[in-house]
C-alpha cells in the first residue's frame, strides 16, 4: 500500500519517537511559525489568517502552562510568562496589531533558544542532538 502523503507520514513518527524534550521544542517551532504567519495576515489584511493563526499559538502556550510542573520553583516564572504572552495575544487579535504580534515572536523564540541551549548543555556526550 503505497503512503499518500509521505511528510505527513514521516511528521507523525517525527513527533511519535520524539523525547519530551524534543517535543517542547516542536512546540516552540510551531508558535513561532503559527505567530509568523499571523503576522502575515495582519500585513495582507487577511483577518482570518491572522485570528486561526493567533488562536494556535495560543493554544500552545496554554499546553506549556497545562504541563508545568509546579515541584519545580521556576514553574511559577513560566506560568507568568505565559499568561502575560496569552493576554497580549488577545490584545493582538481584537486589535490585528504587527508590534504586539512582533513582540510575541520576540518572546517566543528567545524561549525557543534558551530550551535549544538547555537541551545541548543536557545532551550526554555521544548522543545526537536536535539541530
Amino acid at each position: 500500500m503505497a503512503v499518500k502523503n509521505p511528510y505527513a507520514a514521516y511528521a507523525q513518527s517525527k513527533i511519535m519517537t520524539a523525547s519530551p524534550a524534543e517535543l517542547t521544542l516542536m512546540l516552540y517551532d510551531g508558535a513561532i511559525k503559527f505567530c509568523n504567519i499571523a503576522i502575515m495576515g495582519v500585513q495582507e489584511k487577511d483577518i482570518e489568517k491572522a485570528h486561526v493563526n493567533i488562536i494556535k499559538v495560543e493554544r500552545i502556550l496554554q499546553e506549556f502552562l497545562n504541563t508545568l510542573d509546579y515541584k519545580y520553583p521556576v514553574a511559577k516564572d513560566f506560568e507568568n510568562v505565559y499568561n502575560y504572552l496569552i493576554r497580549r495575544l488577545h490584545e493582538a487579535n481584537m486589535r490585528k496589531d504587527e508590534e504586539i504580534l512582533q513582540e510575541v515572536l520576540k518572546h517566543l523564540r528567545t524561549m525557543r533558544d534558551t530550551w535549544k541551549e538547555v537541551m545541548r548543555l543536557n545532551t550526554p556526550a555521544g548522543q545526537t542532538q536536535v539541530s
